[in-house]
């Protein structure tokens, strides 16, 4: 694969989500990104107002979690923080979708719920988390299905709070589904250049990872 250091840059997400984050870190984080030219910044929403004016005037995008890590609240609330958080300067969304309600087949529910973000979202993307540890590759199937209806643009594999994080074959899984249709974000685990080249080759368009700066470093020179 002919990935320049650059491109590979460009598909990272610099992720810090840990409740612990304190302010300090979320600016190295900005920094980080600055530096190396990510994709964008990923953080929780009571970052986002003090990420988007670190990140002003600059290619790096902020990108705020909402309904994060369980994906168990209710539609309302999912799409009310959203729109602050979009208020507040974030140009991406990474929405948990509701679990349960996909394992219980209850599908009108999980579109409705996505449905709801991608409406208050205005013009920011919308990445839909489905947390592929709690799921067969037929409900990563019908996932990736309901959010391509529900007008979402990404289906990203975990919020790297779960079971476990992305694996290839959760990618390779979600390509074969939507193919070009969607992006792909893949996240959770990914810690080398290794890892990161193996999600791309599997058809991950965009990595999420708090490791950015190990993965460039493993670059072949």
């Amino acid at each position: 694969m002919n990935l320049t250091i650059e491109q590979l840059a460009q598909m990272i997400d610099h992720t810090e989500l840990k409740p612990n984050a304190s302010q300090d870190r979320i600016r190295q984080l900005c920094q980080e990104a600055l530096q190396n030219n990510f994709a964008a910044v990923c953080i929780n929403p009571v970052h986002v107002k003090y990420v988007s004016e670190l990140l002003k005037g600059s290619s790096v995008k902020v990108c705020c979690v909402v309904g994060f890590p369980l994906g168990a609240n209710v539609s309302e609330i999912k799409a009310k923080e959203a729109e602050i958080a979009v208020s507040h300067g974030a140009q991406e969304i990474d929405m948990v979708l509701n679990i349960g309600a996909l394992l219980e087949q209850n599908y009108d529910y999980v579109m409705n719920d996505i449905h709801h973000v991608v409406m208050a979202s205005g013009s920011a993307s919308v990445k839909v988390i489905l947390e592929t540890g709690y799921l067969s590759d037929e409900d990563i199937r019908k996932a990736c299905l309901i959010a391509k209806e529900a007008g979402a643009d990404f289906v990203k594999t975990s919020t790297g709070f779960g079971p476990r994080g992305a694996s290839v074959h959760d990618v390779e899984v979600m390509y074969e589904t939507i193919g070009t249709e969607m992006k792909i974000k893949a996240a959770g685990g990914i810690r080398t250049y290794e890892d990161a080249l193996e999600m791309i080759k599997a058809g991950a368009d965009r990595l999420g990872a708090s490791a950015g700066i190990a993965i460039l470093s493993g670059f072949p020179q």
